[in-house]
């Protein structure tokens, strides 16, 4: 969102968009002593496109199908399908090398040749592919210490035919299944990327992103939108090295070590099954909680809706709040000086308070800054951009 000079400039904006002002400016406006506390009261958790996951395990205990429910979050999308493999970045392997624990089965494949080569059962604990000094990609063995044993033509790339591979990172270790390769992005960073079958990957996904233990019909809405959700992505790469991330960047992904029983049911029970649009995957944003409302997204089938599903009493994000000190603002934004002022310019329109705040002006003794909600929120570290204030002298 980019910002404005002025209030008046906010307005105008937002007609020129078709946002909704609140119908009252006077009731978004609050004057801030000089000693205050401010307590912002809000609905949700995320952007609040699509499918909320509080919302799909309270639609799953009115009795909805998972399909049910994906129907209701992405209206208007179609049913298909999609296989193949996905590759994902692994964020936690920060080295330019790649090292795995060893372990029987396990190969190396040279990536500008095509056939794998079984690695020797010599008393190795650890395996690496690494950049040698001399500008070779080598490929080296660990017992009590580093062994050079081949050099690689491409970059390198270890499996154990399906079986799963820990990978060795800075920070500990994780199994993965699939293959984990070095691949060089176009800025010239070596990163570790994870090549795997698509329902192996949303096996390491799933449970990450949804409570496997709730409903089982909410867990496979989950998968199917996590499956659609990484088909699009497929579509649309990351980078020219990997297609998706492994953060709630794109979708939190754990790997072998994060798979669950209940969850892995879930993504045999929905094999395969996606959602489309134009009869491509669609693009099936989810988040934490919608608050009520669901918010528009960048397609006609992520829409801004009424949501009477996420507000069942298990949800603690439905409604929430927060206290901060006015120094918090004034130290995030120093160029108001000493606040006294806070107006929300410009809602979305939808529900309590007039929904989501698009824009936010604080006003201060020299000077007021024009924010977007989104910038607000991530400055102040709240769960939503649907928020109100209350301000009390401290």
């Amino acid at each position: 969102m980019r910002a404005v000079s002025s209030l008046l400039a906010a307005a105008l904006t937002v007609g020129a968009l078709g946002l909704a002002a609140p119908a009252s400016a006077a009731d978004d406006t609050w004057k801030v002593p000089a000693h205050a506390r401010i307590t912002i009261k809000g609905h949700g958790y995320g952007h609040g496109h699509g499918m909320s996951q509080y919302g799909a395990e309270g639609a799953a205990r009115q009795g909805l199908t998972h399909r049910q429910i994906a129907r209701f979050y992405y209206p208007g999308t179609r049913w298909g399908t999609s296989t193949g493999r996905v590759t994902v970045l692994l964020s936690a392997d920060t080295s330019d090398d790649l090292v795995v624990a060893a372990r029987p089965g396990l190969t190396v494949r040279d990536t500008a040749r095509r056939a794998r080569t079984r690695l020797p059962d010599n008393g190795a604990t650890h395996w690496r592919i690494a950049a040698g000094a001399d500008g070779a990609t080598v490929v080296s063995y660990r017992d009590r210490r580093w062994h050079r044993w081949a050099e690689l033509d491409g970059q390198g790339e270890f499996a154990a035919g399906g079986d799963p591979v820990t990978l060795v990172t800075p920070t500990g270790e994780r199994s993965y299944r699939g293959r984990l390769r070095v691949a060089v992005t176009s800025s010239g960073e070596r990163v570790t990327v994870n090549d795997v079958g698509l329902e192996s990957y949303l096996k390491g996904v799933v449970p990450l992103e949804i409570p496997a233990s709730w409903s089982p019909e909410a867990v496979r809405a989950q998968a199917v939108a996590a499956r659609t959700y990484a088909s699009y992505e497929r579509n649309h790469p990351q980078s020219s090295a990997y297609q998706l991330c492994d953060t709630w960047s794109c979708q939190v992904y754990g790997g072998a070590d994060a798979e669950y029983d209940a969850s892995d049911e879930a993504v045999r029970a929905t094999a395969r099954v996606i959602l489309t649009s134009g009869g491509e995957p669609a693009f099936t944003q989810f988040g934490s909680s919608s608050g009520g409302w669901t918010s528009a997204g960048s397609a006609p089938y992520l829409p801004a809706q009424k949501d009477p599903y996420d507000g069942w009493s298990g949800n603690p994000v439905h409604t929430w709040s927060t206290r901060v000190d006015d120094t918090r603002l004034e130290q995030a934004w120093p160029a108001i000086g000493n606040l006294t002022r806070i107006v929300v310019a410009a809602r979305e329109g939808n529900g309590d308070w007039g929904g989501r705040v698009r824009t936010i002006v604080l006003r201060g003794t020299t000077g007021k800054v024009v924010v977007s909600g989104d910038t607000f929120r991530a400055v102040l570290g709240l769960r939503s951009t649907w928020v109100t204030f209350r301000v009390a002298q401290r």
